[in-house]
């Protein structure tokens, strides 16, 4: 039984029981294996001697001063585990999570913000971590614990941008269909937190950036201890390519403008000669491969088919219904019983007032509205992170039972996409998918289950 999803036996109970709990057990072992608290022991030991940190090793006679800062949806793990390891020898610490993160630390300060836009929070937030870094010297060691969801969590405005023009910007941007690369190089460069500029302030203090997988080349995190290879042209090119630039706050378009004139203001290009070092503590492989190993124990063959997959939402969810429906009628390209398993950042275009709900749940809508068999199935989408956009859902999850019940309530899934209200429609139907913070944030785990009819 599972013990992530606070409305597991709802869950279960609302169509084929053994296909929803076998879904769930296979979810949950993807998110547990991504909860980088763990990792984070494994990787870092304080003994007699000296600090270690993998592969490096810092003699504690060279060390005067540790501090902690971070930010992101998955950074209070991290920080746990930082404070439970050096305790005491904290000299200062302040990590900044998600709002509704109610655990406390004794060393370390957990400050609550605001995701997904950024408001007065965010603000003081940013003045928080500056002030440990303004204190970090030669000598001294800096965790810095940054995730998924620190672009909005933590802001410092550049130029005359004001708070509301930040969340201007910031709503446009996600409403506007754009990745979240695209969208993140626009925010690095309205603000002096991100774009490498975290890790620029803590010199000459050395850096420790423990994060999660950072090989993809778009992957959002850790912008701010990370060089960045976009410009301030480049921003301005993603606003006018998803026709933002008339409606952006006018201090953005100048400061932007400004920026292209004078490349002191730019992003960090480069890490040369800075005291730095940058280890990941969880990945959406692993998240993937967990899921696959936990679908084989049920047995089910497990294919991991991405995961990178991006695009709009609703046609992932289309897509894995045809590829659902192929097995089911044909057994190709995968034989049943199999779980096809996937990660990635899908994204959803808003246009006008959008209702309740986020990419994952338009996805299983977005399947549920394409399948055409029956039976046999079941789709689950969800957010590593236990939040699906702009709402308190993780996810969804869908088999034939939601798609009778769809046919049968005549919902008009056209409708529903056009309002962004999937989070409603599956709330009513009983196929969302509630965890609360989950601690971790390696974007999105879609897995479909089929089983071989006998």
């Amino acid at each position: 039984m599972s013990t992530l999803f606070s409305n597991y036996e709802r869950i279960i109970a609302n169509g084929d029981y053994k296909l929803r709990a076998d879904v769930l057990e296979i979810a949950e072992a993807g998110i547990r294996r991504v909860v980088p608290y763990e990792a984070v022991r494994r990787l870092i030991s304080c003994e007699d001697a000296c600090i270690r940190v993998g592969e490096l090793s810092f003699p504690n006679e060279s060390v005067n001063n540790i501090y902690v800062v971070g930010a992101g949806k998955g950074s209070f793990p991290i920080a746990q585990a930082l404070d439970e390891i050096f305790g005491d020898r904290i000299k200062s610490g302040t990590v900044i999570v998600k709002e509704g993160e109610k655990r406390r630390l004794p060393h370390i300060e957990i400050f609550e913000s605001s995701h997904p836009i950024p408001d007065a929070r965010s603000i003081e937030a940013a003045d928080k971590l500056m002030r440990i870094l303004s204190e970090a010297g030669e000598g001294d060691l800096v965790f810095a614990a940054v995730t998924g969801g620190s672009s909005a969590l933590v802001n410092k405005p550049a130029g005359s941008i004001t708070l509301e023009n930040l969340r201007q910007l910031n709503t446009e941007l996600l409403n506007c269909g754009a990745e979240i690369g695209k969208i993140n190089t626009v925010r690095k460069h309205i603000c002096l937190m991100k774009g490498g500029h975290l890790l620029q302030y803590g010199q000459p203090a050395t850096v420790v950036t423990l994060t999660f997988d950072t090989a993809p080349p778009d992957m959002p995190w850790p912008d701010m201890c990370l060089p960045d290879p976009t410009t301030f042209a480049d921003a301005i090119q993603v606003l006018r390519d998803y026709g933002l630039w008339e409606k952006a706050p006018k201090s953005v378009c100048d400061y932007l403008q400004y920026g292209l004139k004078h490349p002191e203001l730019e992003t960090v290009k480069s890490l040369e000669g800075m005291h730095q070092a940058v280890f990941s503590v969880a990945d959406p492989r692993l998240a993937c491969q967990a899921a696959a190993q936990a679908a084989s124990d049920l047995g089910y063959t497990p294919y991991v088919l991405s995961t990178t997959i991006e695009g709009e939402a609703k046609d992932v969810g289309i897509v894995m219904a045809g590829i659902t429906d192929e097995v089911l009628a044909s057994g190709q390209p995968f034989s049943p019983p199999c779980a096809l398993i996937s990660g990635g950042e899908t994204t959803v275009t808003i246009q006008g007032n959008p209702g309740s709900g986020g990419p994952n749940q338009e996805s299983v809508l977005g399947f549920a509205g394409k399948i055409r068999h029956s039976e046999g199935y079941v789709f689950i989408s969800l957010d590593t992170d236990g939040t699906d956009g702009p709402c308190n859902r993780a996810g969804g999850i869908v088999d034939g039972a939601t798609v009778r019940q769809i046919q049968e309530q005549k919902i008009h899934l056209s409708r529903v996409f056009h309002d962004h209200n999937s989070g409603e429609i599956l709330e009513n139907l009983g196929d969302d998918l509630v965890t609360g913070h989950t601690g971790t944030n390696v974007m999105n785990l879609r897995i479909v289950l089929i089983r071989k009819e006998e």
